[in-house]
């Protein structure tokens, strides 16, 4: 008898989406700016340190080796900063339609401290 290895496939999405992934990197000193996501983010941090400040000021970091989720939704306005001397290098996975945009930009929540990033307004 010969072996043999079951193989899984992942079912292909029914909304013209699929799981993507993309990589990102932000430079010493630098941020994302305010943003939310329409669908759930999955994180890994490759590299550096990531300073997440969450909608009500709540600040997250997470260091190289890490993970985390941002949940979809303007409820969760975030942006992540790098206060670190080295980049930061995420790993993002989402299941995101073709032609929608990774993040959406949007103003700071009225409650939130300022970014002070160069070329961020709040």
């Amino acid at each position: 008898m010969g072996a043999w290895q079951a193989t899984a496939r992942r079912p292909r999405a029914t909304d013209a989406s699929d799981l993507i992934g993309r990589e990102i990197v932000i430079a010493p000193g630098e941020c994302t700016g305010w943003h939310y996501h329409d669908v759930p983010l999955m994180a890994v941090v490759k590299c550096g340190t990531l300073t997440r400040v969450l909608h009500d000021d709540t600040v997250e970091v997470h260091p190289a080796g890490t993970t985390f989720v941002e949940p979809p939704g303007i409820d969760h306005i975030h942006l992540g900063r790098n206060l670190g001397t080295d980049p930061v290098v995420l790993q993002v996975t989402c299941s995101l339609a073709e032609d929608a945009p990774w993040s959406v930009p949007t103003p700071a929540p009225a409650t939130a401290t300022p970014c002070g990033c160069p070329g961020h307004a709040g």
